[in-house]
């Protein structure tokens, strides 16, 4: 087969999705964020969610079956020129997470085809989700009047993303899907009309959950996000185009949802020409979707092209520059943690303040990108979350707030790594028996000591609470950093401090740290 040319000019990337119910891979070019082009889709269905909700691990023979996917996809992949590892990225959600023998699982589709699967946790589906829900909401600004409750129900669970004018207020996740209501209810050998009846239940017990967490507000929008409801959309709106947003009437999706419910699999599969796995999906789907709109009192239920594919691109191509609106939004979540614990917000945001300053002075020596500087900057806001516990060991305190907090769009990845660099914010240096720490691979235990090193100066800058040190200068001095300090009378306190502190500097950058006053 002849190799697909390329035009060197544009970013090629492969984005390749382990799901619930199928393997997906899609390929776009882009040479900006608003020129991106899908130039390839490939779809091939598999049983890993059967596997994982009935028996809790995913079989060998469905290990096997998508290491023959992925390898056809690699043969794709190398017809249009697209081999670097930062071009490929593949992920995989909650059936393969879910699964006993995740890591096997893993391992063997590295060994047998050369791709890394990351296993994305539920932070990292609605981080990705929310990349690709802005990127919409910027070209349909009339969704910002409005409350905008986005919903994803995937194989095993259900994401809702709540946001007021473009902000968001709050993230919830619900361990109900399609795939798992059906699992359940087949095990139970019940006729097709007593299914939905017990179909009907379950689901009224999910959006019974789903609605104390959604504010009382007249005017919403439920804006869904899946290939279900674009399957409705295609059905049931005349000229439907999956690039823009489209309104579908609740009263024409209830009609669908009869029809589909007196259909058996097999008569799904053949009327809609769709996979057997997908027919398997689709009622539990649309029936949730169709209850949740009228427990809610809405006319249409907005369908998308929204996906955590999408974001996974967008992400991609911004690299560094990180997306500006995203990165307040996490720093929003996490100064809401640290007003629940009552952290001094002055003494917080100016070692906020001063770990940014420092993280830009050091940056020929960390060699860290924006999303370490933006772990830096959550740490030094949480780093004293601890206080509301106990003063005595509070930065082991503010480890244990941390691990155990939800900060929107970070992953667990991250949440541990922040966790530590609090951790180590005082006291003892990391060590081998510190179980968090250990666990942690050579790469991410230097990132962790790097960014604790500044934090830990930062903390002593401000060793008064009083935001002394806020005009000062860096310069390096052969195996000396030093901090010359401006409009301040005394700098002896912060001496001292930083004498007590500045030991994991040291060893970290080789550089001894001291502050002095100018002139």
């Amino acid at each position: 087969m002849k190799s697909k040319k390329q035009n060197h000019n544009l970013l090629y990337i492969a984005v390749i999705e382990v799901g619930t119910t199928a393997i997906t891979m899609t390929i776009v070019e882009a040479d900006s964020l608003e020129k991106i082009k899908q130039i390839d889709f490939l779809k091939q269905s598999v049983s890993i969610g059967k596997d994982t909700f009935t028996k809790g691990y995913i079989e060998k023979a469905t290990i096997e079956e998508c290491v023959l996917v992925l390898k056809n996809f690699k043969r794709v992949l190398y017809e249009y020129g697209i081999s670097q590892e930062e071009q490929i990225i593949a992920v995989a959600t909650t059936a393969v997470r879910e699964s006993a023998n995740r890591d096997a699982f893993c391992d063997r589709i590295y060994i047998a085809t050369g791709i890394k699967v990351r296993i994305l946790d539920n932070m990292d589906i609605v981080r990705y989700t929310y990349i690709s829900l802005k990127w919409y909401l910027d070209k349909n600004l009339y969704l910002l009047r409005n409350l905008n409750i986005v919903c994803e129900i995937g194989g095993g669970t259900t994401e809702i993303l709540l946001l007021s004018k473009g902000s968001i207020i709050s993230i919830h996740s619900f361990r109900i899907g399609s795939l798992r209501l059906r699992e359940s209810l087949e095990k139970l050998n019940l006729s097709l009309k007593k299914q939905i009846v017990l179909l009907e239940n379950e689901i009224n017990h999910a959006i019974t959950q789903i609605i104390k967490v959604i504010p009382p507000t007249k005017n919403k929008n439920l804006i869904s996000v899946g290939r279900d409801m674009r399957f409705a959309a295609q059905i049931l709106v005349t000229n439907y185009n999956p690039e823009i947003l489209t309104r579908i009437p609740i009263t024409r999706l209830e009609k669908l949802v009869r029809e589909i419910s007196l259909l058996s699999l097999d008569e799904c599969v053949k009327k809609y020409k769709i996979p057997y796995q997908e027919a398997e999906t689709l009622l539990p789907t649309l029936l949730f979707y169709c209850m949740l709109g009228k427990e809610l009192k809405q006319k249409n239920i907005i369908a998308s092209n929204i996906s955590m594919s999408n974001g996974i691109v967008l992400s991609q191509i911004q690299k560094d520059s990180l997306n500006v609106d995203f990165k307040k939004q996490i720093i929003k979540s996490a100064w809401e943690i640290a007003k629940k614990y009552k952290v001094d917000e002055k003494h917080a945001q100016h070692v906020l303040n001063l770990c940014k300053t420092l993280f830009n002075y050091l940056k020929e020596e960390h060699k860290l990108n924006l999303w370490h500087e933006l772990l830096l900057s959550v740490a030094a806001i949480l780093h004293d979350t601890g206080m509301f516990i106990s003063t005595r060991s509070h930065h082991k305190h503010s480890m244990y707030i941390i691990l155990n907090s939800e900060i929107f769009g970070l992953s667990l990845d991250d949440i541990i790594l922040i966790s530590l660099i609090a951790r180590y914010h005082r006291r003892a240096s990391p060590k081998p028996t510190h179980e968090e720490y250990a666990k942690l691979e050579r790469e991410a235990k230097l990132t962790v000591c790097k960014l604790a090193a500044i934090l830990r100066v930062a903390d002593a800058l401000d060793r008064t609470h009083r935001q002394k040190i806020s005009c000062f200068e860096c310069k390096k001095e052969k195996d000396k950093f030093v901090i010359v300090a401006s409009k301040v009378d005394d700098v002896s306190v912060e001496q001292l401090a930083l004498q007590n502190k500045a030991d994991m500097f040291e060893d970290i950058y080789g550089m001894s740290v001291v502050i002095e006053k100018k002139g």
